[in-house]
């Protein structure tokens, strides 16, 4: 069995990837970076979630001889210009403050009217082997942005992005109904083909 690093420290990550290559029918063991701890955090210098996905799975694959996946993802609001982008998790200063960046993000967009307020989550996922062979992967959810967070699932952007055909946010959305049309799930789901042809 093929062994294939995720990096990421966060068990949802690793298990709501698990689930799809289980599904699909590949006999891969999945293991957390937590497995190698050794391993330093990649610094994500990169301009693009592309970018920073590859920098983070070319960096565990070097230093563990396995092939590795890595994903970046944000939200991406059109009125900005795409912003927050890449900085979403340091979007008020300081990384992973997740009220002071909805917080920060609101006020932004306290005078745009609803119909401007269209935004993505995106996310890169990338498949790094050893030998330097890569590949990326990428998904969207979109939807608008609602003017006050609701709901308590999820993390992040999550309680104001309200994806398109739906009446709740992502925070209001079960892990498996968002898992269902999220960026990420729809990235991880893009690499069941990667896998495949990569590691067989």
């Amino acid at each position: 069995m093929k062994r294939l690093i995720l990096a990421t420290r966060n068990a949802n990550k690793v298990t709501e990837l698990h689930a799809i290559l289980e599904s699909a029918g590949l006999d891969v063991e999945l293991v957390g970076a937590d497995a190698y701890p050794e391993v330093p955090d990649v610094r994500e210098t990169g301009v693009t979630f592309a970018e920073n996905a590859l920098l983070k799975a070319h960096a565990l694959a070097r230093a563990t001889g396995h092939p590795a996946v890595a994903d970046d993802s944000g939200l991406c609001v059109d009125v900005l210009g795409g912003a927050p982008g890449i900085f979403s998790a340091r979007w008020a200063g300081a990384h992973g403050n997740d009220k002071a960046n909805l917080d920060l993000l609101l006020s932004q967009l306290s005078d745009i009217a609803d119909e401007h307020r269209t935004a993505h989550f995106a996310c890169a996922a990338a498949l790094a082997l050893p030998d330097g062979t890569e590949r990326v992967v990428e998904g969207r959810l979109e939807g608008t942005l609602r003017h006050e967070p609701t709901g308590g699932f999820g993390f992040g952007y999550d309680p104001i992005l309200q994806p398109l055909g739906e009446t709740r946010t992502c925070a209001e959305l079960t892990p498996d109904e968002k898992n269902a049309i999220s960026h990420r799930g729809k990235a991880f789901r893009g690499l069941v083909p990667v896998v495949r042809e990569l590691l067989g």
